[in-house]
């Protein structure tokens, strides 16, 4: 199943909100982002982390 570049992936609400309040709305937006950085974010966990990671494969982007 291929996610789309202009939304984020299935993972949890705690995860998105974390996101959309930092400016992240859309797939394509996180790549090259810092992991580290994602990781830092307040709902953002390991499980959403590998499901954004596996998200952005799909489209041979990563995070950094």
């Amino acid at each position: 199943m291929d996610s789309p570049l202009d939304t984020l992936p299935k993972i949890g609400a705690p995860a998105t909100r974390a996101l959309n309040a930092a400016g992240y709305t859309a797939l394509r937006q996180l790549a090259g982002v810092p992991r580290a950085e994602l990781a830092r974010l307040h709902g953002m966990g390991p499980k959403a982390l590998n499901i954004i990671e596996a998200a952005l494969e799909q489209h041979d982007l990563r995070l950094t």
